[in-house]
């Protein structure tokens, strides 16, 4: 009851402090030592931050981990970290940008020839644009990150996931998407005035309807598919993404490390947590907040037969 309060009264539940009183009293224990050894994870958005955080966690644990990321020199740096931190780790650094279907095509064609099985999948890349941009194909620069690019790159290494004798994908949202309901009328927010932490949020909660679809769509593969938000942490995305409540909320931020604890949790623990769910800190959460952000079923199917159109999926 205090655990649910407190995620009801946001600060106590997303801060650091929330974490932490949760950290002694988890609802299942930490993974096992090794529990990914011999094993292949793919972390988007990697080179730093929750990303390159969630990578660390995943190598401590023995799985070789791929980063991807679209600047080759975070992405180095973030693996030279990482090897220092785990001398044993098998590290790779990739390049893909979310927003773009070619890149991720181009990058899923690189992992099918080279392997022939996949674990994990955490997408966790994110864009937060001051000003409502396009891609090159004429999607909202957010949108196509957030869920055109995920829903592309999960069904292309679909075989290597399926391939897996456990394989987990796991959706990084964040705690916004409780203030935004799925706006299945206007997916690439070309409607009213445009803000880019709304945009976040509406995409956020789109990932967060996408996790029970993905799920059921992936069950006769054995695919688990699972939701997640980090809590508030302290990221230089964050940092320079949103100044104002980065400087306003700092002194309780937690470290990328919790913020990203939840989502090793959800690649390691055994066995799986249930598909299809929405987690934080371990625990599995409402989808909502408030019931003016519940969706429709008929909006869902809206939602989802825009999302895969664009998205190209077959």
């Amino acid at each position: 009851m205090l655990d649910s309060l407190a995620d009801r009264l946001v600060v106590p539940g997303y801060s650091k402090w929330g974490y932490r009183l949760r950290r002694g009293s988890w609802p299942a224990g930490d993974p096992k030592p090794g529990a990914l050894r011999a094993g292949l994870s793919v972390v988007t958005g990697a080179g730093s931050g929750i990303g390159k955080a969630t990578a660390l966690g995943l190598a401590r644990l023995g799985s070789a981990v791929v980063l991807v990321v679209r600047d080759r020199a975070k992405g180095e740096a973030a693996r030279a970290e990482i090897v220092a931190a785990v001398p044993d780790a098998v590290v790779q650094v990739r390049l893909c940008d979310l927003s773009s279907p070619d890149s991720v095509r181009r990058f899923a064609g690189e992992m099918t020839a080279e392997f022939d099985r996949l674990d994990v999948l955490v997408h966790n890349a994110g864009v937060l644009p001051r000003e409502r941009t396009e891609t090159p194909e004429g999607h909202e620069l957010t949108f196509a990150t957030h869920v055109l690019g995920p829903l592309l790159l999960t069904d292309l290494l679909r075989p290597l996931l399926a391939a897996s004798p456990d394989a987990r994908v796991v959706l990084v949202s964040s705690g916004g998407m409780y203030t935004q309901r799925l706006r299945a009328d206007d997916p690439e927010y070309r409607e009213g005035e445009y803000r880019g932490a709304t945009a976040y949020a509406r995409t956020k909660r789109m990932q967060v309807v996408l996790a029970p679809l993905l799920a059921e769509r992936y069950a006769s593969d054995g695919i688990t598919v699972h939701g997640m938000h980090p809590g508030w942490a302290d990221t230089p995305g964050v940092a320079g993404s949103l100044p104002g409540f980065h400087r306003l909320t700092k002194a309780f931020l937690r470290t990328a490390e919790e913020g990203a604890d939840t989502i090793v949790w959800l690649a390691a623990t055994s066995p799986a947590p249930r598909s299809g769910r929405f987690w934080h800190d371990r625990r599995e959460r409402p989808a909502h907040a408030l019931p003016s952000t519940r969706e429709k079923p008929e909006d869902v199917k809206a939602f989802w037969a825009y999302s895969a159109n664009a998205a190209g999926l077959a």
